[in-house]
C-alpha cells in the first residue's frame, strides 16, 4: 500500500488518520511518558539513538563475542534510490520503519520476515535537492503514541498512523528559497516532536523548533542567533562562564545584521535528560566560511544549549568553537552519562566535539569538566578549562586570500554527525570518525538568498599515518583510548553496542563489521552491496531473534563522490571533500539496501556460557591499533 498525499488536502487525510487511532487497528493509545518506559524495552528500537540518554546500548546478548561469527543475512529490503542512506531504523511493536533519501519515502515492514507493510510516498518538492550541501540524506524517524515522525528535505514534518501510514498531519518549516532542508531525525519529549533546519552553507538561520505531536502546530522555535527574545534566553538563563552572560549576545557578537545570515543550523542529535527536564543539542558553523567577513565571537554558533522542553527556554550554553574558523559544526551527539569524577559520581553530558576534544561537561550547570584531544589537533593548542574557552593556535589564522596548509583536523571535524555508542558493561564510548587534515583559502563571498554563502576552498587529504578513519572506544573518566582500528576511509557510520560485548559499524568500502568491545578484536564482517554511512540497530524479533539492521548505500558528504557525477580530478570538489576521496568509485557506487542479520538457530547460545574472546587478559587483540 502506497500513500501519496494531497498537501492542500492534508487536513482532511489527519482527520481520517485521527478517526482511525481510535478504532481497533491503531492499538492502545499510550500515555506520553510511556515512551521513556519503551525505549528501556531492548525488544525494540523506539528513537533514534536508542534512549533519552543517546547511548545506542542495547541489554540484548544472544548475539555475543562468542557466537558473532556466525551471523548471516536474515532478510533485505531495498528503499530504491542509490544515494546516501544514513537513516537509523526503527523497530516498534514488531514493525521496522525507514525513512530513504530524497524524495523520503517512509517504509514500514515486519521486522522479523521483511514483508512490506505499507510504504509513505510524501509529495517532495524536487527543487529541494538543489539547497542540499552534502547529498540528499535523511537521518530518520522518531515514534510516539501511535505515531511515526519524520522530516523531508523540502522542510516538512509529517506524522503518519503507524499502523496504517495515513497521514495525520504535515507541517512546513522552513523555505527552500533561502537555502533551508532538513535531514535531521526528531525526538518526541513529552509530546513535542523536536527538529531542527540544515543550511548553513547558504546563509541561513538556524532553530530548533517544537510541534505539537498530536496537531503538528509550533509550540516553540528558539533561534540560534539573534536577541534574546528570539533564542529564547529569559531570567531562567545561567551558564556557567562569565562571558555567555550579558543582553542580546547573539547579536553584539556579530557585526550588524550578520546574524541574519549567521548559520547555526540544528541538524544534529537532541538528548533528554527526564530527571532535570531538559533537552541538550548543539549548534553549527558560523557563515560565511569566511571568518574574516564576521569579526566576533559569533554567538550561539557552535554551541551546546540545554533547554526546557515545555517552554524552550535556555537554561544554560556553552560556544565550544567561539568566532568558528573552520567549519566546525558541534551538532554531535550528546551523551547523558552518571560517571565517577574526582571523588564523586557527577552527572555528565559528554560531547565528542568536531574540532577533536572530547568535552565532559557537568549537565545541570554547563561547567566544564575536562577536554582531552581525541584526534590529531593543530588548529587548537589546548582548551582552557577554567575559563571555558579554547586556545587558537594562531600560526594558522586563515588570512584573506592566503593559502593555510596542513590545519588539522578538516572542516569535517575530527568527527561528524555519524553518532557514538556507550557501554555500561565495559564503561567505554565506542566512537567512529575521520582522520583528516586540510588546506584552506578564504575568499570574500556575498550573500544571495538560497545560493551559496561559503567563502573558502578546501582541500582535504589523509592525516598522519595515511589512514582517514577510525573506529576506537574510549574511557571518558581517563580521558584516552582503550583501543583503535584505522581504517582507509572516514568511519561515517553509526554504531551500536550490546550487552553481547560486540560494537558494530560500517566502513565506506563496503564493510558491516562486529568487534570485540573490550579488546577491539574484529570478530566478523560481511561485504555489503555498497559502502555503509547509516546507523546500526538491534533488536529482537516475533520469533524470540535477535536482529541487527543497517541501511547500505554510500554517499553523504565524503560519499557523494560515488553516487553523483562529480569529477574526481577536482580536488575541492564537494566542499572540498573529493580530494580526500578521489579513489572512492573503485571500490563502491550507490546502493539502497537495508541489510538485516540474524543466528542460524544452532548458533544461539547464552552470553555468560561464552569464554572471553580476550583470554580474560583485556589486552588489545588482532588488528586493533594502540592509541
Amino acid at each position: 500500500m502506497i500513500r501519496h498525499p494531497d498537501r492542500r488536502a492534508h487536513w482532511i487525510l489527519g482527520l481520517l488518520a485521527t478517526a482511525s487511532l481510535l478504532g481497533p487497528a491503531a492499538g492502545p493509545a499510550r500515555a506520553a511518558d510511556d515512551l521513556a518506559a519503551m525505549s528501556q524495552d531492548d525488544h525494540q528500537w523506539v528513537m533514534p539513538a536508542k534512549n533519552y540518554a543517546s547511548t545506542r546500548y542495547s541489554g540484548l546478548d544472544q548475539i555475543n563475542a562468542g557466537n558473532v561469527g556466525q551471523l548471516q543475512v536474515a532478510w533485505t529490503f531495498s528503499v530504491g534510490k542509490d544515494r546516501g542512506q544514513e537513516s537509523v531504523p526503527l523497530v516498534v511493536d514488531g514493525t521496522l520503519y525507514v525513512v530513504g533519501p530524497f524524495p523520503n519515502n517512509l517504509f514500514a515492514l515486519d521486522a522479523t520476515t521483511g514483508e512490506l507493510k505499507w510504504q509513505y510516498a510524501p509529495a517532495t518538492d524536487p527543487a529541494s535537492q538543489g539547497v542540499a550541501c552534502c547529498d540528499v540524506v535523511n537521518r530518520g524517524a522518531a515514534y510516539d503514541n501511535g505515531k511515526i515522525f519524520f522530516n523531508t528535505l523540502d522542510n516538512h514534518t509529517v506524522a503518519v498512523d503507524a499502523k496504517t501510514g495515513q497521514e495525520v498531519w504535515n507541517a512546513k518549516l522552513g523555505d527552500i528559497n533561502r537555502g533551508e532542508s532538513m535531514t535531521m531525525a526528531p525526538l518526541v519529549v513529552k509530546g513535542k516532536v523536536l527538529v531542527g533546519n540544515s543550511g548553513g552553507e547558504f546563509g541561513v538561520r538556524g532553530w530548533l523548533t517544537a510541534l505539537d505531536e498530536n496537531t503538528g502546530k509550533i509550540a516553540w522555535r528558539a533561534y540560534s542567533t539573534g536577541p534574546d527574545a528570539d533564542v529564547l534566553i529569559g531570567d531562567g538563563f545561567k551558564p556557567y562562564y562569565p562571558q555567555f552572560r550579558g543582553k542580546d549576545l547573539g547579536v553584539s557578537s556579530w557585526p550588524p545584521d550578520h546574524w541574519k545570515i549567521g548559520g547555526g543550523t540544528v541538524w544534529g542529535w537532541v538528548s533528554y535528560d527526564p530527571e532535570a527536564n531538559l533537552i541538550y543539542y548543539g549548534t553549527a558553523n558560523a557563515g560565511t566560511w569566511n571568518a574574516n567577513q564576521r569579526p566576533g565571537d559569533n554567538l550561539w554558533t557552535t554551541t551546546i544549549f540545554a533547554r526546557d522542553p515545555d517552554t524552550g527556554a535556555a537554561r544554560w550554553a556553552y560556544q565550544i568553537t567561539p568566532h568558528d574558523l573552520w567549519d566546525h559544526d558541534e551538532i554531535n551527539e550528546n551523551l547523558l552519562l552518571d560517571l565517577p569524577i574526582g571523588d564523586r559520581t557527577r552527572k555528565v553530558l559528554v560531547h565528542p566535539a568536531r574540532q577533536g576534544y572530547m568535552h565532559v561537561f557537568d549537565r545541570a550547570t554547563g561547567e566544564l569538566l575536562s577536554a582531552t584531544p581525541y584526534d590529531t589537533v593543530n588548529a587548537v593548542t589546548s582548551i582552557d578549562v577554567e575559563h571555558g574557552r579554547p586556545v587558537v593556535n594562531e600560526a594558522l589564522n586563515p588570512l584573506p586570500g592566503k593559502t593555510i596548509e596542513n590545519i588539522c583536523p578538516a572542516a569535517p571535524g575530527s568527527k561528524d554527525w555519524q553518532p557514538s555508542a556507550w557501554s555500561p558493561r565495559t564503561k567505554l564510548m565506542y566512537v567512529p570518525h575521520q582522520h583528516l587534515c586540510m588546506n584552506w583559502q578564504t575568499s570574500e563571498v556575498g550573500y544571495i538568498a538560497g545560493t551559496p554563502y561559503v567563502g573558502a576552498t578546501v582541500d582535504m587529504f589523509a592525516g598522519p599515518g595515511g589512514y582517514r578513519g577510525e573506529f576506537m572506544a574510549w574511557d571518558p573518566v581517563k580521558g584516552t583510548k582503550a583501543w583503535a582500528i584505522q581504517e582507509d576511509f572516514p568511519v561515517w557510520s553509526g554504531t551500536v553496542v550490546t550487552a553481547g560485548d560486540v560494537a558494530f559499524y560500517g566502513t565506506m568500502d563496503r564493510w558491516f563489521k562486529a568487534v570485540d568491545a573490550n579488546s577491539g578484536k574484529v570478530l566478523w564482517q560481511f561485504r555489503t552491496g555498497s559502502g555503509i554511512i547509516g546507523q546500526p540497530v538491534t533488536y529482537q524479533g516475533a520469533d524470540g531473534t535477535q536482529y541487527v539492521a543497517i541501511m547500505a548505500g554510500v554517499g553523504g558528504w565524503p560519499g557523494v563522490i560515488a553516487n553523483a557525477e562529480l569529477d574526481p580530478r577536482v580536488r575541492n570538489g564537494a566542499l572540498g571533500f573529493v580530494g580526500a576521496m578521489q579513489d572512492l568509485p573503485a571500490y563502491t557506487a550507490g546502493g539502497s539496501t537495508l541489510y538485516v542479520f540474524a543466528l542460524p538457530k544452532s548458533a544461539v547460545v547464552p552470553a555468560s556460557a561464552t569464554p572471553p574472546t580476550d583470554g580474560g587478559t583485556g589486552q588489545r587483540q588482532d588488528n586493533a591499533k594502540s592509541p
